[in-house]
């Protein structure tokens, strides 16, 4: 392994390791880590290509790589699927991930971290779940009643509709498993939704709001509405807020950041292991 790659390496997993214990803490991840990994990651190949004598390979796979999971971290973040702070961290390591001089081989590898990142945020999304049910059980009860009672439509449609595939099913056995996967469907939206409504709520002391923090609902205060949107408080909303009132309801997101420690592991194993070929 040649010691760009083992440089590259290294940044990337101080950074988020850093990112993690910033996110476990304070359940944010801050601009100035993301920002300054883009910057070490493109500095560092820019002035290794420059001395080294064998062309700008390196740099100009950083940027491919940046813009790559700047468009990717871009949809994430804009389909409401990431938070900004974990959406930014993503694109960072788009400046680091591509270890190698070959596009193709880059291409590959952050592939593979995405599949990574894929199959483990589902895992760790459905093991949080589990804690914060057993952690909640008579708020999560309570709260998957009343979706159920408010949403029961869904389910006698769902359940309608999964019995007419058991049927086909006797014709086709595909239609077996699509009957299954809309049988549970309502059952994983409700538990989802019960999970979001009975746990990652909580009233929180205004002097503690940070950038970025997302309201439960909409606050009006005299002719002043403070939107809750995706983008989270910006400081002249946490400024007024604390002027006025105490407490607010935040809606808090599962710290994600971990996912990222995991797959970038996963996509390093084999990278040292040279599974993928990516050098």
């Amino acid at each position: 392994m040649v010691i760009e790659n083992l440089f590259l390496i290294i940044l990337g997993f101080v950074w988020i390791v850093f990112a993690v214990i910033q996110d476990l803490k304070k359940r944010e991840i801050a601009n100035w880590l993301n920002f300054s990994l883009v910057i070490f990651a493109l500095a560092f190949r820019f002035f290794y290509s420059l001395f080294n004598n064998q062309g700008f390979a390196l740099f100009y796979q950083g940027i491919i790589g940046f813009g790559i999971l700047f468009l990717i971290g871009n949809l994430l973040y804009y389909g409401k699927v990431f938070a900004g702070g974990d959406a930014k961290l993503m694109i960072a390591l788009g400046a680091v991930i591509p270890f190698s001089s070959n596009f193709y081989s880059n291409l590959n590898s952050i592939f593979i971290f995405l599949l990574f990142f894929l199959v483990a945020g589902a895992f760790y999304g459905i093991i949080l779940s589990i804690i914060l049910v057993i952690k909640n059980k008579r708020r999560f009860s309570k709260e998957f009643s009343k979706q159920f009672t408010r949403k029961k439509n869904i389910f006698y449609i769902f359940t309608l509709l999964g019995l007419v595939f058991v049927v086909l099913a006797f014709f086709q056995s595909l239609f077996l498993y699509l009957g299954i996967l809309i049988f549970i469907s309502p059952y994983v939206y409700f538990s989802a939704k019960s999970v979001d409504e009975s746990c990652m709520v909580r009233r929180l002391d205004t002097k503690k709001l940070t950038e970025g923090d997302w309201l439960y609902k909409d606050i009006r205060i005299g002719n002043k509405i403070i939107e809750a949107k995706w983008s989270g408080l910006n400081k002249e909303e946490i400024i007024f807020l604390r002027k006025r009132k105490k407490k607010v309801l935040i809606r808090q997101g599962i710290p994600f950041s971990p996912v990222f420690l995991i797959s970038y592991f996963g996509l390093i194993y084999l990278v040292i292991l040279q599974k993928f070929y990516l050098f």
